[in-house]
């Protein structure tokens, strides 16, 4: 009897310790994705709050316009705070930069694209320098960018002689407002953008689904299948219905494309290179880092020139979407930056974050930014809710660890 009863035991238990695993397994996947929810959540709350207007075409594309050099400068910003690090020089660094930008193009009259050569190659230099101080000389990155922000906010204004510059040519203001549709003539929604649109959701179809096929060969979980095929269909419809608004508009901004190939180069260079799990190992436990062999001055010095150049970058997309470079230009970049790494899941001891997280936890304060906008809400407000919403990231990434510790 006994023997018959484990039998009976032995027949219902798996199926209830497999489904149990699935649902764990979800509820683990969730939480992985849990900023991704968050944008989504945040994106559902202000789309009502707005009756729409959020998630009109035109809003969604000066969404992306919009926020774009704040993008690209969390890009920088999240691997700097991996390796440790922190950045407050960069919003001093884009104004200097776009001053630059400005003498040459205007007041000097250089080609567009030589003027945008020109100015990236003062941001490395400028990150070169900042590098130097940190990696070199060993001053903490907190002092030296605090420093930095001084001296390039000055070297700003005695550019500019405290006074404005513009107008910048019709090629340079493309950077920040100009847009890619027409290829295939012109058609409501553009069909270009749509077949760009449909080749990016192929391509992230395909790429999960190698995914997976690469973990479940090397013998390492996977979540279940039917849970799979959800978050692809759920993610794939998101992308074709942000192509959608894009296309229903003026199609895709340059600004997009700019931020879409960083994302792709930077992604491979913070997952697939030895410089990125070299940052990584920085950030993780900087002294263990060094006696594994890594050259952690050396990674120091290129992370400040890379940020230098895309602090470049986005100083020249803000300059050439207000058409101006001005002394008050860059005010509050390196907070919003901080802010996008952070609210994207980067840890705060470093050794922690992702590129997409970072574009993520910007394109929340971006959605913030705009919807608290829409409704009318004034600006004393906005910087209150973006501070509680930093806080509450940075508290619940806090709560993670020491509940991992326990």
């Amino acid at each position: 009897m006994s023997n018959s009863t484990e039998a009976v035991g032995a027949q219902i238990n798996p199926p209830d310790n497999k489904f149990t695993e699935r649902i764990s397994h979800v509820l683990s996947d969730l939480g992985k994705n849990g900023i991704f929810i968050a944008l989504i959540a945040v994106v559902t709350l202000f789309a009502i709050l707005t009756d729409g207007i959020l998630l009109r075409p035109q809003n969604i594309s000066n969404l992306v316009v919009q926020n774009g050099y704040i993008l690209v400068l969390a890009i920088g910003m999240v691997m700097i705070i991996i390796a440790g690090h922190i950045d407050l020089s960069v919003g001093s660094v884009a104004a200097f930069v776009g001053a630059c930008s400005g003498v040459f193009a205007v007041e000097m009259g250089l080609p567009w694209w030589l003027s945008v050569i020109l100015s990236l190659g003062i941001g490395a230099l400028v990150g070169a320098w900042q590098g130097f101080w940190v990696a070199a000389v060993g001053i903490p990155a907190f002092i030296v960018t605090l420093a930095g922000m001084l001296i390039f906010r000055g070297l700003a204004l005695v550019v500019l002689g405290n006074a404005n510059i513009g107008s910048f040519p019709t090629e340079y203001r493309g950077l920040g407002n100009g847009f890619i549709s027409g290829v295939f003539g012109e058609t409501e929604p553009d069909v270009f953008t749509l077949l760009v649109g449909a080749v990016a959701v192929v391509a992230f179809v395909v790429q999960q689904v190698r995914t997976r096929r690469g973990r479940a060969k090397y013998g390492q979980a996977v979540e279940p299948l039917v849970w799979f095929i959800v978050k692809l269909v759920l993610i794939a419809a998101v992308l074709g219905w942000f192509a959608w608004a894009l296309a229903s508009y003026k199609g895709i901004p340059v600004t997009l494309i700019i931020l879409a190939v960083l994302v792709l180069v930077y992604g491979v260079v913070m997952n697939r290179t030895v410089f990125g799990r070299h940052i990584y190992a920085i950030g993780g436990n900087r002294h263990a880092a060094e006696l594994s062999g890594i050259k952690t001055r050396r990674v120091d010095f290129w992370l400040f020139v890379n940020m230098g150049v895309l602090a470049a970058l986005a100083g020249l997309i803000f300059t050439a979407r207000l058409n101006l470079a001005g002394p008050k230009a860059g005010t509050g970049f390196e907070l919003e930056a901080i802010s996008a790494a952070f609210i994207g899941g980067a840890a705060v001891q470093g050794g922690v974050g992702t590129i997409g997280g970072a574009i993520i936890g910007g394109l929340i304060i971006g959605v913030l930014n705009n919807g608290m906008s829409i409704m009318g809400i004034g600006i004393e407000w906005q910087q209150a809710v973006k501070g509680l919403v930093l806080l509450l990231a940075v508290a619940f990434d806090v709560y993670n660890k020491r509940r991992a510790g326990n």
